[in-house]
């Protein structure tokens, strides 16, 4: 994929690469000094870059409020475009034909959801330790509002968690298919080993939301069924879910992976929903620009070998 078909080389000329790298250090310092420093250059020869960057683009871009210095709006829209020029070209410029992970020194920057971060993290950081100890991962949040940004932009190298969709700039491919099951006190419940579609449709419940919306991700997808979940707790992460759960008599849906490791820790009875809902895929992406680069596809490998484990540990449930 050709991420732009018509570039003008001549006008880009004069447009030199330490300047974007400029910008892009003054974007992260809002500081000519710590910018300068950062990049290891006079705090004159950092001045002169924002000088010609001013008149280039016909922009103060950076301007003075009380002791900082912020973005102007312009600066501010060209941002993310050349935080992710910047990605793509030490991408390139990081490639090679070969990768040894045994003696590589590298971080990788995968973006999770809560899910993968309290499953995937620890078997993959496991992995790793063994066949590649000098590799680092630096793990952030995503959602479904803030990954193709976060990837777009160079924060992270590859996602992992439930996408809808798919945009044509970025690979992906399904590591498994999700599933969500319940978890609860069986004693305040009042509840048996097994839960019923009557039991399950008249308890109180917490959900994992990460919008406004208090139904969250569980409650939305019964509404599309016509039925009305009665949702007393909604939160960002499956923790506080299970907490709650633990000492209010309440049902915490949670991904299956994640009651299989994680209820027993709070002495919950899990249960498989009695209700047939159907969940977006969890799936590994990546920016269109890494697809070769042979470091990222040696990471690539490492996830799918362990998310056999993971996906295994939502057959357990089934199983008993």
């Amino acid at each position: 994929m050709r991420l732009m078909d018509n570039i003008d080389h001549f006008n880009l000329r004069s447009f030199d690469l330490n300047l974007m790298i400029a910008f892009d250090a003054m974007m992260q310092e809002l500081s000519v000094t710590k910018s300068a420093e950062k990049l290891r250059i006079g705090q004159s020869a950092m001045s002169h870059n924002l000088s010609t960057l001013r008149m280039l683009l016909q922009d103060d871009l950076f301007v003075r409020v009380g002791q900082k210095m912020q973005p102007t709006a312009k600066a501010r829209a060209l941002a993310g475009p050349v935080r992710t020029a910047l990605s793509q070209a030490q991408s390139a410029l990081q490639s090679s034909d070969s990768f040894d992970p045994a003696k590589a020194d590298r971080v990788f920057r995968i973006g999770v959801t809560g899910e993968m971060e309290m499953v995937l993290l620890p078997a993959l950081v496991n992995r790793l330790q063994a066949v590649a100890p000098g590799i680092k991962l630096l793990s952030r949040a995503i959602t479904y509002d803030t990954v193709d940004h976060m990837m777009d932009s160079g924060e992270i190298d590859l996602a992992v968690g439930c996408r809808a969709e798919i945009p044509s700039r970025h690979r992906g491919e399904v590591l498994f298919e999700s599933e969500v099951a319940c978890c609860f006190n069986a004693r305040l419940c009042g509840l048996g080993d097994t839960l019923s579609r009557a039991e399950f449709l008249a308890a109180r419940h917490a959900v994992l939301s990460q919008t406004e919306n208090v139904a969250g991700c569980v409650g939305a997808a019964m509404q599309g069924m016509g039925i009305a979940l009665n949702v007393v707790l909604a939160a960002p992460d499956f923790m506080p879910l299970l907490a709650a759960a633990r000492t209010a008599p309440i049902i915490a849906n949670v991904p299956r992976r994640i009651a299989v490791q994680y209820a027993p820790l709070f002495g919950l009875t899990t249960a498989t929903m009695p209700v047939d809902l159907a969940f977006p895929a969890t799936t590994m992406n990546w920016a269109v620009w890494t697809d070769r680069d042979v470091a990222m596809v040696w990471l690539r490998e490492q996830i799918r070998s362990v998310t056999g484990d993971v996906a295994a540990l939502g057959a357990t449930i089934a199983a008993e």
